[in-house]
């Protein structure tokens, strides 16, 4: 594991200020788990926004579902507002291939059919297989296919990135 020079907290400094610019009447964060989910929460208490944020997870609708199958159930959604005609903001931490973000519209058009869907991400690294681009990425970096880029938090709730290859 190895240690990127990219200070999350930073970026989400421009996170924060670039879901500011998207929100709109009636707009709902949902963060996708696991590292989505904690940037929605805190940007949720950030922005000063009523309400909960919603949480999401891909598991159900992903394309390698039976390779990884149902995790330990920790990732279930829970999205605590009508969906039909809200404008969503989902929140990610790392935009790559973008089968994530395939398989989480899936499951949030299981719940009802959203005014708008708009994607902002800590950081988008390039890679994409679908037609996917984020409204908002704080930053975009260039990284080989072999390295996976991790966004944990600290118990503080400070954020930090970890590169594994």
């Amino acid at each position: 594991m190895t240690t990127l020079p990219l200070d999350a907290e930073a970026l989400y400094a421009e996170l924060r200020e670039g879901v500011r610019a998207l929100l709109r009447p009636e707009s709902s964060l949902v963060g996708i788990w696991s590292g989505g989910a904690w940037l929605a929460e805190r940007l949720q208490a950030d922005l000063g926004l009523p309400g909960t944020h919603g949480v999401i997870s891909s598991t159900l609708h992903r394309d390698d579902f039976g390779e990884r199958g149902l995790a330990s159930g920790t990732d279930a959604t829970h999205l605590p507002f009508a969906i039909d005609g809200r404008h969503i903001v989902l929140v990610d931490d790392v935009l790559y291939t973008g089968r994530t973000i395939r398989a989480v519209l899936n499951e949030l058009f299981d719940f009802g059919r959203p005014a708008s869907v708009q994607l902002a991400v800590l950081v988008d690294r390039g890679g994409r297989e679908l037609p996917v681009a984020a409204a908002y990425a704080a930053a975009r970096v260039t990284l080989p296919a072999s390295q996976r880029l991790s966004l944990a938090r600290e118990d503080s709730g400070r954020f930090t990135f970890s590169l594994q290859d």
